[in-house]
């Protein structure tokens, strides 16, 4: 049981598959749809389209519609968004600090695991 935060209030989709991703790719700035699905080898336009709308949902992003000829639209990541680029940065730190120790463990795990 969650205290303090119900389950439909938690930030589920910064755990997602893509979510930690995209705001990797909008970090340096604005971009537009294709230039998203290029960095992020292996996701359809269809889960990348429902990722951006979930995430521009929570507020992690916004999307801008500009009136022209061929239509643009461009994605950027919002101050809430942002703030996420600090802990997902103290996570990797963690990583590479502990990957040995990590891959170890895995690894004794699944020696002595039948």
């Amino acid at each position: 049981m969650f205290t303090g935060c119900p389950p439909h209030a938690a930030p589920i989709r910064v755990g997602d598959k893509w979510t930690a991703k995209i705001i990797r790719c909008l970090e340096p700035g604005p971009q537009r749809f294709t230039a998203l699905q290029a960095p992020l080898r292996g996701i359809t336009p269809k889960v990348l389209t429902e990722s951006l709308r979930a995430m521009e949902r929570d507020g992690l992003l916004t999307r801008t519609a500009y009136d022209e000829i061929p239509p643009r639209v461009e994605y950027e990541l919002t101050d809430l968004g942002r703030s996420l680029i600090e802990p997902m940065n103290a996570g990797c730190e963690w990583s590479r600090k502990h990957l040995a120790e990590l891959l170890h463990a895995r690894d004794t795990w699944y020696a002595t695991t039948p």
